[in-house]
């Protein structure tokens, strides 16, 4: 990567970092329930492309919205906090069942006042944390004031004397302000790029479907059908062309119903599931097994022979009930594929079932339209014969490898360790190396002719899914398989997280460890020395003559954890980590108690005492370097001074390579 294009990407990470972000405002009313009976009312508004956390967060993940009420002897707390609906999603880095809340979000306290002893302000407090797609800002405190005297009555709509107040920070813009909701959150460029992969794995899939005994023998023969009952050419073309509309109409509607009923967004919400994800695996187990021709599924022949008889009829009446038709008669053949497009375009949640079956029903239909205008092509067709049934073969196999990416899902989020990755890939290499032998001939099943010979193109798809399953084979002794990254469970989650053998990836052995520092420990898994505490870290560091990397980080930060995860452990980088620089990280929500005489009074907020660790640290951050966001890296000399513009969230190595690189030798000039 050259230079100027670093400086370019670096421009532009330092220009989405350097800001002061405050996404939520909050507002606060009261409800009068009886005669001494209230509901105090606090709400959330939320900006686009951010969310807040529930009340109700598992230990271990990200920090939970907490409300602090300063109890006295005019009320008394009825219950628990309670809370509107939010979104709830497996969260990939944590492991776990996370709920958080988009745009907005209503919390309720009921309480009981003493009318002897009337308060005219309730005072509480609230501790939140806000995360977008790239950022995490640090817990933050909020003061509420609950004006009693301007309660309403519960059947009143509307609120009054609501006060709205802001978190500590000022923002300047945020260029969040124009991202787009959805779950997980997403800017628009990245839900548009998710449409146009469903749509064009979608599209191919279609392709296979025409490909399949039920479907192929179907073209000729309906295209033969319209270009004789045609008066003219055109209007034979004409009739085509309708009845592609219609096959289109039909599975378009087919996707269209499925997110009518489940609710676009809840279809993600659904997929995280541990049902969902179960049943899934029992239904693509069951295609699979009938793609290789254990049996055929149908639907009832009253269905089929209904719709039948409506195709007999003229018009565009009888040509939409052909189209039916055809989607019914080679439901055994499409009916695996459809149903493992909607469940994967469940997991992209909004319209992507729509968009799903837009593709699909494109490739199956443009083949009819084609033919028809082009009659003199279907001589050109290869002849219905066994080469149909391997390809219904083969999409088996492909449905049974992916039947048990839902499989190692529910097991990851219920944290069973059964289909741990080594488990998962040994199933792979089984399935795919199967699906090799099959290719060769070496295999045969119920519906296959006898092979004498295979074709070239069968040759090389068998030596492509040979080469497939040798490349799989060193994942089970702990390579990354950056090809298939996204389906089996991470590194972390196996028997052997180092790989077979090695208890540190092999980067340093622990007889040779090198003397701890005070205040410092080795971070695993790469044992990389850090520091928590930011005078001891500098102090070492002007001790071995190295530059500072400081590290603003969070234990619930998901994308420091990305970074930890996906960009230090390469080989240069973590060289440079290791040798180069003094690692510094501060975490902004850590939860220690500060030391008595380590307490201050917030240098942002009037009043308001820092009690704990992260609380100095993400102050630290916000008035040296003007941002409170999460991940955020700077590299600075001894005299705490800048080497290179300080950097967030940079997923690509090559560009955090290069940062690092330039600051390491603006230290050494």
């Amino acid at each position: 990567m050259s230079r100027f294009t670093f400086l370019y990407l670096l421009l532009l990470s330092t220009i989405a970092t350097g800001q002061i972000y405050e996404p939520v405002s909050w507002s606060t009313s009261v409800e009068k329930v009886s005669t001494n009976t209230y509901d105090l009312i606090t709400r959330a508004t939320i900006d686009p492309g951010w969310h807040l956390y529930s009340q109700d967060v598992p230990d271990n993940g990200p920090v939970p919205t907490t409300f602090t009420y300063s109890v006295n002897e005019s009320f008394n707390l009825v219950g628990t906090t309670q809370e509107s609906t939010g979104t709830t999603i497996n969260d990939p880095v944590f492991n776990m069942d996370i709920t958080f809340f988009s745009n907005n979000a209503v919390f309720k306290q009921r309480i009981t006042v003493d009318e002897n002893l009337p308060a005219s302000i309730i005072e509480a407090e609230v501790e939140f944390m806000v995360c977008d797609d790239k950022r995490c800002l640090p817990p933050t405190y909020v003061d509420l004031e609950y004006n009693m005297g301007n309660a309403v009555a519960l059947s009143s709509s509307g609120q009054t004397n609501v006060k709205r107040q802001k978190t500590s920070f000022t923002q300047k813009n945020n260029p969040s302000k124009n991202l787009k909701n959805s779950v997980p959150q997403k800017t628009e460029n990245e839900n548009s790029k998710g449409l146009w992969t469903i749509f064009i794995i979608a599209f191919i899939s279609g392709f296979a479907a025409l490909l399949t005994p039920c479907v192929f023998p179907m073209i000729p023969m309906t295209v033969s059908y319209f270009t004789k009952q045609s008066k003219s050419k055109g209007q034979g073309i004409k009739n085509a062309l309708i009845y592609g509309c219609f096959i289109v109409v039909i599975y378009v509607l087919l996707g269209t119903a499925v997110t009518a009923i489940f609710g676009a967004d809840a279809l993600n919400a659904l997929s995280t599931s541990v049902w969902f994800n179960l049943i899934f695996f029992l239904i693509l187990v069951i295609f699979a097994i009938s793609f290789l021709g254990a049996f055929e599924i149908v639907l009832p022949y009253k269905w089929v022979n209904k719709v039948d008889r409506q195709a007999s009829r003229s018009g565009l009446v009888g040509m939409f009930f052909m189209a039916l038709a055809l989607a019914v008669v080679s439901f055994s053949c499409t009916g695996p594929i459809v149903g493992t497009l909607l469940v994967e375009a469940a997991s992209k949640g909004g319209i992507a079932p729509i968009i799903g079956m837009l593709g699909f029903s494109l490739a199956i239909a443009l083949p009819f339209a084609l033919f028809a205008a082009f009659p003199g092509w279907l001589n050109s067709l290869p002849k219905s014969g066994g080469w149909l049934n391997t390809v219904k073969v083969v999409l088996g196999f492909l449905e049974l490898a992916l039947a048990f990416k839902f499989l190692s899902q529910a097991d990851l989020v219920l944290q069973l360790h059964l289909l741990e990755r080594e488990v998962f890939l040994a199933i792979w290499v089984a399935i795919f190396g199967a699906l090799a032998l099959y290719l060769f001939g070496k295999i045969r099943l119920p519906h296959d002719s006898l092979v004498n010979h295979i074709s070239v193109g069968r040759l090389s798809l068998a030596l492509l899914t040979t080469a497939f399953t040798i490349y799989l084979i060193p994942g089970l002794w702990g390579a990354p398989l950056q090809l298939i990254s996204a389906f089996p469970p991470p590194l972390d989650y196996a028997e052997s997280p180092y790989g077979v053998g090695k208890s540190n990836l092999g980067m340093i052995s622990t007889e040779n460890l090198p003397d701890i520092p005070d205040g410092a420990h080795l971070l695993a898994p790469h044992q990389i020395l850090t520091f928590n505490d930011y005078d001891k870290g500098l102090a070492y560091a002007k001790k071995v003559q190295k530059p500072v990397l400081l590290d603003f980080t969070g234990w619930a930060c998901v994308n420091c954890r990305k970074m930890e995860q996906n960009v230090w452990p390469q080989p240069e980088i973590l060289k440079h980590l290791k040798n180069d620089v003094v690692l510094i990280s501060l975490y902004v929500d850590d939860k220690r108690p500060l030391d008595e005489e380590d307490i201050v009074e917030s240098q942002l907020k009037s009043g308001k005492k820092l009690r704990y660790i992260g609380q100095k640290w993400s102050e630290f951050q916000t008035i040296r370097y003007k941002t409170n966001t999460q991940p955020f890296y700077v590299l600075m000399g001894h005299d705490e001074k800048n080497l290179i513009e300080p950097v967030g969230y940079t997923p690509d190595p090559d560009v955090y390579d290069v940062w690092l690189e330039t600051g390491i030798e603006n230290f050494t000039k």
